[in-house]
């Protein structure tokens, strides 16, 4: 039971990755109140977590309204996060690439928009982390007792989030731009070995193989 929290918990951190997503807060609030800075954070870890749990409880229904097979999905997923994880390792890294583009929003941005777009979505509830959490609670594998387990280990993560951006000033002075980076790419690489054993899982079902 340890071994699979600790399993879904790195899955979740990598995917959500609460660290790279401190200085696009803090750039992106720079000339914000306090105050102001509160609210964004909170909402935007609300409208993570929203969306998130949206994809934990109805995203197999979907597919499966699509008619498509899970392990499809999961090789699909797993495929994404492998592309996701390579451009956390060898790319600018999420404080980098993300950071280029709120440099062209942060004028026109209002708290209520900030939270939303680009914090809450893509920064926090990832395309990786709304297929991460759908792999983690398919409903063939898990009961809803361990579904259940999954949404507490998901909102503890975002907890993790929240309190990360509410400290994110005396983090950002400790850390800096370059150890979120470092902290970014090495999160990529385990989530690339996850995402590798996801992808052949998946394959490995499709064809029903041995």
């Amino acid at each position: 039971m340890l071994s699979i929290l600790a399993t879904q918990f790195v899955i979740l951190w990598a995917v959500i990755d609460p660290v790279g997503s401190v200085p696009i807060y803090l750039s992106q609030t720079s000339h914000m109140s306090t105050k102001q800075k509160r609210r964004v954070a909170v909402k935007a870890v609300a409208i993570a977590f929203a969306i998130l749990l949206f994809f934990l409880i109805v995203g197999q229904i979907l597919l499966e309204a699509m008619q498509i097979p899970l392990p499809a999905f999961q090789a699909a997923g797993g495929l994404v996060l492998l592309l996701f994880s390579l451009t956390m390792i060898f790319g600018e890294g999420k404080p980098g690439q993300e950071a280029k583009m709120l440099s062209e929003n942060v004028d026109k941005a209002e708290i209520a928009a900030t939270a939303v777009y680009p914090l809450a979505v893509p920064s926090i509830a990832s395309p990786g982390a709304m297929m991460a959490v759908v792999m983690l609670t398919d409903n063939n594998r898990y009961a809803i007792a361990e579904q259940a387990v999954t949404a507490g280990v998901m909102f503890f993560v975002l907890v993790a989030t929240l309190v990360l951006l509410l400290g994110a000033n005396v983090i950002h002075k400790v850390i800096g731009n370059v150890g979120a980076s470092i902290i970014s790419r090495v999160m990529g690489l385990i989530l690339a070995s996850v995402a590798v054993a996801n992808l052949l899982e998946g394959i490995q079902k499709f064809y029903h193989l041995t």
